[in-house]
């Protein structure tokens, strides 16, 4: 934000506005052991200095190094073409979808995010959209229950660990009890992920079909990117299936603002969260665009509302929109191959010196286990310039010598056989 210079007039305007004296005053209900006594900043500097000095300091962080870190957040090429239209002020200034007639720019852009999400994922209907993918599985896991009547939900191994303590968190004073496993018998689904968290591939039509000859649900998690290549959710049978967004054109934050993606079939459209938008036509004929099955969070009860969520991510959609459409269906297809491609050479090449944990199909992520502790490995990477991966025991997803290794299509070959020369020098240097 650029500098706005505040007159000793200004701030006597201001302060006669809120009725206090003097900016002393202003802050005299916090406790003196709580107020900053000073800046201890050196002489000002002229702006071409300020900035040479600054420059250095900033090049004694490291800022960029190279990243081999997945578990659901991965480093995607973004087309310069997402920030220049989602950045565009009608966007980031747009008026509340609640008035149609304000709001006609932000509601198809909607319509187009849900619809793409359906084409993408083989479903029939889409939301708008939710925080981020672990609160899109709570929320699949409540419509299930809320579909089917019934409290159980199994969570199949392949689920990330991640998402399974949010579902454990968010249901924790909720009537429902979280299993693990995969028979659907008295369930009200069965969560499952493809590409698994350790990034196995597995088609699970037939545990679709057992599940609707029980009577409960399967929700399938999926990576979008992946989908260029694999077998979407609706085709393998799936009634819900959820994502993490990250990867359609959002840059990696810490942990956000994320996008959390949720499709189903038109059956379960009513016992869905979050925003719906719709295209119809005015009393001239016009097509326009609308919410629709609007008796949802912020218009009712809250013990009748279908969730807690209160907004959506409506920017964050709009990016995977626009990257979705950059891209089109070979786009993708052409992302998902160089991905899982550049994944197997970087496989092929750490399994000349360390065990692969998971050495069936994967996509774009495999887990290796060192001589060494993981975590260790990690810190030594990372002082060699790489984000070597996540230690599986972190999460309880393996044991302390196991690593997690994500490629995309932005690393190069180069990079690749960088990293796995520096992985057996951290690794041989501790052995010694």
């Amino acid at each position: 934000m650029s500098w706005i210079p505040v007159t000793e007039q200004d701030r006597r305007e201001m302060l006669a506005a809120i009725g206090a004296p003097s900016v002393e005053d202003l802050f005299s209900v916090i406790p003196q052991s709580l107020r900053m006594r000073g800046w201890d900043l050196p002489p000002g500097m002229a702006e071409a200095a300020l900035r040479r000095h600054v420059a250095g300091l900033a090049e004694k962080n490291r800022v960029s190094p190279v990243s081999f870190l997945g578990a659901g957040y991965y480093d995607h090429f973004i087309p310069s073409a997402v920030d220049a239209l989602a950045s565009r002020s009608e966007f980031f200034t747009a008026y509340t979808p609640y008035q149609p007639e304000a709001a006609q720019g932000t509601l198809q852009a909607i319509y187009e995010y849900q619809s793409a999400v359906c084409r993408l994922t083989d479903m029939e209907c889409a939301n708008a959209s939710l925080y981020d993918g672990g609160t899109a599985l709570f929320e699949a896991a409540v419509m299930a229950c809320r579909a089917t009547g019934r409290g159980v939900v199994r969570v199949h191994p392949s689920v990330n660990p991640v998402w399974r303590r949010i579902l454990l968190t968010h249901t924790a004073n909720l009537d429902m009890e979280i299993a693990d496993g995969a028979n659907p018998e008295g369930a009200a689904c069965v969560i499952v992920q493809n590409p698994a968290f350790r990034g196995d591939l597995a088609d699970f039509s037939e545990l679709a079909a057992a599940c609707h000859a029980a009577g409960a649900l399967l929700v399938a998690a999926f990576n979008p990117v992946s989908l260029g290549l694999l077998k979407s959710p609706g085709a393998m049978g799936a009634d819900i299936a959820v994502a993490e967004g990250q990867g359609l054109g959002l840059p990696l934050g810490f942990g956000g603002p994320y996008l959390g993606v949720l499709a189903a079939r038109k059956a379960l459209i009513r016992k869905m969260p979050g925003r719906i938008a719709a295209a119809t036509v005015d009393t001239e004929g016009r097509r326009g665009f609308v919410l629709t099955l609007q008796a949802r969070e912020q218009h009712i009860r809250r013990e009748k509302a279908n969730s807690n969520i209160c907004s959506n991510q409506a920017l964050c959609a709009l990016r995977a929109l626009i990257y979705l459409c950059l891209a089109g269906p070979e786009g993708l297809r052409g992302v998902a191959e160089a991905c899982n491609a550049k994944a197997e050479y970087l496989k092929a090449r750490l399994a000349a010196r360390f065990p692969v944990a998971n050495p069936g199909p994967t996509f774009n992520e495999f887990a290796v286990r060192l001589p060494i502790p993981a975590e260790r490995a990690a810190a030594g990477m990372l002082e060699r310039g790489f984000l070597a991966g996540l230690p599986l025991a972190a999460v309880g997803a393996g044991d302390e010598n196991e690593l997690l290794v994500a490629v995309t299509e932005t690393r190069t070959r180069s990079e690749m056989d960088a990293f796995a020369a520096a992985l057996e020098e951290v690794c041989h240097a501790v052995d010694l």
